[in-house]
């Protein structure tokens, strides 16, 4: 069972605003050579893959790198 609780898990203090920063944040982020989207492609390469060794090993990475 999950308990949701809308927390961050580090308190953040914002002393002032910078949109030029946050967009290059968010685009590492989300962007099409960001981190989601690197880890979505070994993702689905996973599925095409032949190999049952290769196939863990792009599963390991697209889910454990973007830790």
């Amino acid at each position: 069972m999950w308990i949701y609780e809308k927390r961050l898990e580090y308190p953040v203090n914002i002393k002032r605003t910078n949109a030029q920063l946050a967009k290059v944040i968010i685009s590492q982020y989300g962007g099409p050579d960001g981190e989601l989207g690197a880890s979505l492609r070994y993702l689905s390469q996973r599925y095409s893959m032949p190999y049952p060794e290769l196939r863990a090993i792009l599963t390991d990475i697209g889910t454990k790198g973007s830790e």
